[in-house]
C-alpha cells in the first residue's frame, strides 16, 4: 500500500473528531435521558447527532485508508 496523501490524512483525523463527537453526544444522550425523558426533542437531537457523527466517521474512515491510483496525467 502506498503512503497516503495530506487529504487521507485530514480525512482520518476528522473521523476520529467525528467519532469523539458521536461519543460525546451519546454521553450527552444518556445523561439528559434521565433528566428530561425520552419525549423530549433534545433527546431527539442527541440521538440524530450521534448518527449523523458516527456515519460521517465511516465513510471519512474508509476514504482515509482506500489505496487510492494515481490519477495524474503524463505528458
Amino acid at each position: 500500500m502506498k503512503k497516503p496523501n495530506l487529504g487521507q490524512k485530514i480525512s482520518i483525523g476528522v473521523a476520529l473528531f467525528c467519532y469523539t463527537a458521536a461519543m460525546g453526544c451519546l454521553g450527552a444522550l444518556f445523561y439528559w435521558n434521565g433528566k428530561l425523558g425520552s419525549d423530549h426533542p433534545v433527546i431527539s437531537s442527541l440521538g440524530a447527532s450521534v448518527v449523523f457523527f458516527l456515519g460521517a466517521g465511516i465513510v471519512l474512515h474508509v476514504i482515509g485508508k482506500a489505496n487510492l491510483p494515481d490519477l495524474k496525467i503524463d505528458k
